[in-house]
């Protein structure tokens, strides 16, 4: 008869509690949601809508250029409020209402917001609507350094 193998088993640790952050000064919320969620070094932001922090009812920006730089400052303006910037970002999801008409011009805005060797990772698809009657949202996942 063969030996039994033992094996050890490897509890993992216990993940914190998630801290849930509204920054101050961040876009207003368009849905009952926070600005970011953290939890063991990683911190997954909400969807950004192209809405002005400083001004949240003015009409959005007029075109996906105008719309995309919103989105991606926003972004940054709620990764600074947590000690952080889009260097830290690993993964962005982008959602576009007008995919064919707006890809090209989202890509040439988005790419400017990262160094060429340092992009996330990133799902770019199309969708009927968004709210607000937006034109491109985007969420993101970053990692705290250690």
């Amino acid at each position: 008869m063969e030996k039994a193998r033992q094996h050890s088993i490897v509890r993992p640790k216990p993940l914190t509690d998630p801290v849930f952050h509204m920054i101050s000064g961040g876009p207003r919320p368009v849905a009952p949601f926070s600005h970011a969620v953290e939890n063991d070094g990683w911190v997954i932001l909400t969807g950004q809508m192209p809405t002005d922090p400083k001004a949240p009812d003015a009409p959005l920006p007029e075109g996906i250029e105008a719309q995309t730089r919103r989105v991606m400052d926003n972004l940054a303006l709620i990764l600074a409020g947590l000690g952080l910037d889009l260097t830290h970002v690993m993964q962005c999801r982008c959602f576009l209402t007008a995919f064919e008409r707006d890809y090209k011009v989202f890509n040439d805005t988005y790419q400017l917001y990262f160094p060429a060797d340092r992009r996330p990772a990133r799902t770019t698809v199309g969708v009927t609507a968004l709210a607000v009657g937006a034109l491109v949202e985007v969420d993101c996942i970053a990692r705290r350094p250690a």
